[in-house]
């Protein structure tokens, strides 16, 4: 059993953030708005360990990211290739093996409380031998696989609403039946994996400029039609809100409250079908992306879709 998994009290949600994730990195200027007492018990992952990662990944890809100018290709920031990789390590990537801990452990939380929420992670460019857009290490092929090593589950479905397909986790998973993904992205933009696409079961490509009403009528229509085809033991929702109109990657035109309909429909749905969902926030280049997924997940918990451990006494006053 990894050390990844650890239980968690009753009065404490299955809301996972941490203060050391790189923050400035992801978007996420300060996660203030979860100060309120309701909020007070956000539980803080461990980082994943080299143990861990080689779950997935391979000892070749894990060494190449002692190499700085490999971890600058990956994050797409030139700078880095010049720093000392001890800087890399403390700067980027232990904040991001914390993250991947983060999504590790939602796996586990969600199938006990029938949801979980990792305010970061989802760096579905990543597969076991390459990184890629931002993303240094498989998370998601990594909570799937610790999911069915410690036989938890049997299958999983991958939703994926980033603005990018998910090439990554695709690549990981190519040829397993037992894992369904569904992935709605724009299709002009990177990284145009052609192979990665072969796993793809429900593939839903966008093009530019798409706003809310033909976005949300589309992942209606092929979320329902994905539930019908597949019964997952645990839904991964890839939610990422670089869908966000002016975001200057994804190219799509979705509203702020366009976000908030997407989020509501998937948890619908898995409270609906009873399936235990795990969400990671994925990308986001914009500073306000903050206040939007926490303004989503408060209109989960308005809307009785998420629901956490009591509060104490305490707490109560």
């Amino acid at each position: 059993m990894t050390s990844l998994y650890f239980d968690i009290r009753e009065d404490q949600w299955p809301l996972i953030y941490d203060e050391k994730y790189n923050v400035s990195f992801m978007g996420l200027e300060k996660f203030h708005i979860f100060d309120a007492k309701k909020w007070r018990n956000i539980i803080r992952p461990l980082e994943a360990k080299k143990e861990d990662l080689l779950v997935v990944h391979t000892k070749k890809y894990l060494r190449s990211l002692k190499w700085s100018p490999k971890v600058a290709i990956i994050a797409e920031v030139p700078v880095i290739a010049c720093l000392p990789n001890i800087l890399v390590q403390y700067a980027y990537l232990k904040p991001m093996r914390l993250q991947t801990g983060g999504s590790v452990l939602a796996g586990k939380l969600a199938l006990e409380r029938g949801w979980a929420i990792n305010v970061g992670g989802g760096f579905h460019h990543c597969s076991s031998d390459r990184g890629g857009g931002f993303c240094p290490y498989a998370d998601i092929t990594l909570l799937v696989r610790f999911l069915v090593e410690n036989q938890k589950i049997q299958n999983a479905m991958i939703v994926d609403l980033d603005a990018h397909q998910g090439n990554g986790y695709q690549r990981d998973f190519l040829g397993v039946p037992e894992v369904y993904i569904m992935d709605m992205y724009n299709r002009n933009i990177y990284p145009k994996d052609r192979q990665a696409k072969q796993a793809i079961r429900r593939k839903v490509e966008l093009d530019n400029h798409v706003e809310d009403e033909e976005y949300l009528s589309k992942l209606q229509k092929h979320l329902t039609a994905a539930l019908n085809d597949f019964k997952p033991d645990i839904l991964v929702y890839n939610a990422g809100t670089d869908i966000l109109d002016s975001d200057p990657l994804g190219h799509l035109k979705i509203s702020e409250n366009g976000i908030i309909r997407r989020d509501e429909f998937v948890f619908e749905q898995c409270k609906v079908n009873n399936i235990p969902i795990v969400m990671l926030t994925s990308g986001g280049y914009l500073r306000k992306t903050a206040k939007i997924i926490a303004d989503s997940i408060i209109n989960l918990e308005r809307k009785g879709l998420i629901s956490g451990g009591k509060l104490t006494e305490k707490e109560k006053e």
